[in-house]
């Protein structure tokens, strides 16, 4: 086995390996996209508010605009009476003023006429012939939207870096805006390793195993809005390796899975040790140790292990955050069941959330594909501690 220099760190820490990951990464630079095409993308600049919303002061509800003082004695025993003089609708407004006494039929969403600053709302209306309503309760200014109160013309609703949820589209529209300034979609080349690895559908031999990897780890760069760059399998041989990792060409980081550990054919961590760089080797975390960072002339290399559920936990804790900029989001729930810690190392145990606590999965091996498709959730266990049943702890959702 190569020996292992000293001039790079050993054993980093999961912030330490995210951060020098996303310190090597590429600026990926920016793009202009309709916005039928912008949800799970970066916003890359400020989205000021073209218009004011609402663009007029309105009505929340369906009922009758009129002036609050006029009602202020309406009770269902003596209810005001009113004369209607017209009718305001979302994109047909009253025009004109409305004087004491009188009221314009709206609906919600309407504009409020002028001389008006109160809502009576249907359920609290009668007719009283053709041209007149009975009121029994006071209209409220309450139940009145003001020009501007979401957000004002000029006013920078949306910053950089946030992510273009469906929420976020549907204010970019309302904004006014018909495209949007978005970070360009990080190009992620793809290549899994190893002799053992064949592709699903062929019949196994002994010792063999199906590509899980590759398929589970392109599914979690199409989802956190990468484009893909698909290099297929490479067999445990460096001259292989160094052929794939060449075709990586374009991309603005190569991410492999197997042949980082310590064992004497795991040749991607021997090529990078002798043929390129290393940034660092090992994080303190459980499961997923072994992952990898470094270079091969100017392409940066983030090597996963080849165990599918610490390739996948190492995906979901250091190198998506890395390549979106958007920070792990986690919440803190009680413990149903206790969480082991380790001594030197931060854990990411699979977890099951129900009733609003967390439950251990149970079956923790770094094997055990299964656990993170029944899992709901990775439980966060600093290194040297522990958490008891009925204390909190922190939590990731899947």
């Amino acid at each position: 086995m190569t020996s292992i220099r000293p001039d790079f760190p050993m054993h980093v820490s999961v912030q330490q390996a995210r951060a020098l990951l996303a310190a090597l990464l590429p600026d990926p630079g920016t793009e202009t996209v309709p916005l039928a095409r912008a949800r799970g993308r970066t916003l890359a600049a400020d989205l000021q508010a073209l218009v004011s919303h609402p663009s007029a002061t309105e009505s929340a509800l369906d009922g009758i605009a009129t002036r609050e003082a006029d009602t202020l004695t309406a009770t269902p025993g003596a209810p005001v009476r009113l004369r209607v003089v017209g009718e305001s609708r979302a994109g047909v407004p009253f025009v004109g003023t409305v004087g004491s006494g009188e009221c314009v039929r709206i609906y919600t969403g309407a504009p409020l006429p002028s001389g008006t600053d109160a809502i009576g709302p249907v359920e609290q209306l009668r007719d009283d012939g053709p041209d007149h309503v009975l009121l029994a309760r006071p209209a409220s200014a309450a139940d009145v939207r003001q020009e501007g109160g979401d957000f004002r013309v000029g006013e920078a609703v949306l910053r950089p870096g946030v992510l273009l949820t469906p929420a976020r589209v549907a204010l970019a529209a309302a904004l006014g805006h018909a495209e949007v300034p978005v970070r360009r979609r990080p190009r992620v080349a793809l290549l899994s390793t190893g002799d053992e690895v064949i592709e699903p559908g062929r019949p196994l031999r002994p010792g063999q195993v199906y590509d899980s990897n590759r398929y589970g780890l392109h599914a979690m760069l199409e989802e956190c809005g990468c484009e893909v760059l698909p290099l297929g399998h490479a067999p445990d041989s460096p001259e292989a390796l160094a052929r794939a990792i060449e075709a990586a060409g374009g991309a603005d980081v190569l991410l492999t899975s197997g042949g980082v550990s310590m064992g004497r054919y795991d040749f991607m961590r021997d090529l990078l040790l002798e043929r390129g760089r290393v940034a660092f080797w090992k994080v303190r975390m459980r499961p997923g140790g072994p992952a990898l960072l470094g270079g091969w002339n100017g392409l940066p290399v983030f090597g996963l292990p080849g165990n599918p559920v610490s390739s996948l936990v190492v995906f979901q804790v250091i190198v998506r955050p890395a390549l979106t900029g958007q920070p792990v989001q986690t919440l803190r729930l009680r413990a149903a069941t206790p969480f082991r810690g380790l001594p030197d190392k931060t854990a990411f145990w699979r977890g099951v959330l129900r009733e609003g606590q967390v439950y251990d999965y149970g079956k923790q091996g770094s094997g055990v594909l299964r656990s993170l498709s029944d899992a709901n959730a990775l439980v966060v266990v600093p290194e040297g501690g522990a958490v008891q049943a009925g204390e909190e702890v922190e939590v990731i959702l899947l």
